[in-house]
């Protein structure tokens, strides 16, 4: 009986670590921070891309300019937690591309192409 109690005390406390190290680790650390996932799907007879902008900041971002190489978008103003995602104009260049902010942030990522399994549409 007493080892029971020991055990599932022992997973109480382990299980009340992985919940704390969870909730910490969504908690922004940071003031001004930004996510930019770009993502281009080649098919046989087109190319899907998007781009998904995060702000994984404490405080809002202003005058998001996202550049695709050939044309710019922007966004005027992503609160905290926020997520917007962009189709880049027909034409765009789709090796990476350049979002920067009025905080002074500045990411460039490539785009990257999800993993083609056999018997998944697209493959």
């Amino acid at each position: 009986m007493r080892l029971m109690v020991i055990m599932a005390a022992g997973l109480g406390t382990v299980i009340a670590i992985m919940v704390g190290l969870f909730l910490f680790s969504t908690i922004p650390t940071q003031n001004y921070s930004l996510d930019v996932d770009p993502m281009k799907d080649e098919q046989s007879l087109f190319i899907n891309a998007r781009v998904v902008l995060t702000n994984t900041g404490k405080f809002p971002l202003t005058n998001l300019l996202v550049d695709y190489g050939s044309t710019t978008e922007s966004v005027s103003r992503l609160d905290p937690g926020q997520k917007v995602s962009l189709s880049p104009p027909s034409g765009s260049n789709l090796d990476n591309v350049v979002v920067s902010t009025n905080e002074g942030l500045n990411v460039t990522k490539e785009y990257r192409k999800p993993l083609k399994l056999p018997g998944m549409i697209g493959s």
